[in-house]
């Protein structure tokens, strides 16, 4: 049914329609071919909302979404999104729907949303573009989606801890906001990349690609995600606490970088 569902969206986008394909993460993965060979090698402007993007908790271990941003992530003319919140899910959606020049994908989790205010009128956000949510110098937490709250919590801890923290809601996985990834790199600031999705080829790999391809070699990144073995079945709190994506989690990985950078200087 996904290898159908996925050609016959091409085939309304060759007829100048805007479908929106919604099919959970795991399921993508039997659609994979024909989004290659269908959508993507015909640059065709195809709505893909990813759902059950991450863990999934009690849907099973076989439906795991962690997997969709590395084997998307390398293909041609595929933009890649994630919201931080239900609000900026919905501006993500507008964004979407009115994007003309490919195919773009959204991936949102299992759950209700955290339960914030809604803004009243829908605005496109720009394609690549991060939001910086908190200022720092010491380390930067560049977080992906659901990871953004954890971030944050993970911020205030560090600051009293004498931890300055810039945190950045990346929003995309591709393209990249390479301003942002330029500008860490000028200030001199270690990178923690956070995302519920496999280390690797996602997100976190994306920027340490991009820092070599730049020539930028001075800049340390750690990568946290998803390890390279299969999570089993458990509430999504336990698959994150499991993994290591918790706000423990983060602030230990922060606060070792600091420390290293206060060593070399």
């Amino acid at each position: 049914a996904e290898q159908h569902a996925t050609t016959f969206a091409a085939g309304i986008a060759t007829q100048g329609k805007k479908p929106v394909l919604a099919i959970y993460s795991t399921f993508l993965q039997r659609g994979y071919d024909q989004v290659i060979h269908d959508i993507a090698r015909h640059n065709l402007n195809v709505f893909l909302a990813i759902d059950r993007a991450g863990f999934v908790g009690g849907d099973g271990e076989t439906h795991q979404g962690v997997y969709d941003i590395a084997f998307l992530r390398c293909l041609p003319n595929m933009v890649i999104m994630q919201p931080k919140d239900e609000n900026e899910f919905r501006h993500m959606i507008y964004t979407a729907l009115e994007w003309d020049q490919g195919p773009i994908a959204v991936r949102y989790p299992r759950g209700e949303g955290i339960g914030v205010e809604m803004d009243e009128q829908l605005r496109t956000i720009p394609i690549g573009e991060s939001e910086r949510l908190r200022e720092g110098h010491d380390v930067a937490l560049l977080a992906l989606g659901t990871m953004v709250p954890l971030a944050l919590e993970a911020a205030a801890q560090l600051q009293r801890e004498g931890i300055s923290a810039r945190v950045i809601n990346a929003r995309f996985a591709k393209p990249l906001d390479e301003k942002m990834l330029l500008k860490l790199a000028d200030d001199d600031i270690p990178v923690v990349t956070i995302e519920e999705g496999v280390s690797q080829g996602g997100f976190g790999s994306a920027v340490l690609e991009y820092y070599a391809r730049q020539h930028i070699y001075h800049m340390a990144v750690q990568i946290m995600g998803v390890p390279d073995y299969f999570v089993e079945h458990g509430s999504v709190d336990d698959q994150r606490r499991e993994v290591g994506l918790t706000v423990e989690g983060i602030t230990a990985n922060a606060r070792a970088m600091t420390l290293k950078r206060r060593q070399r200087a």
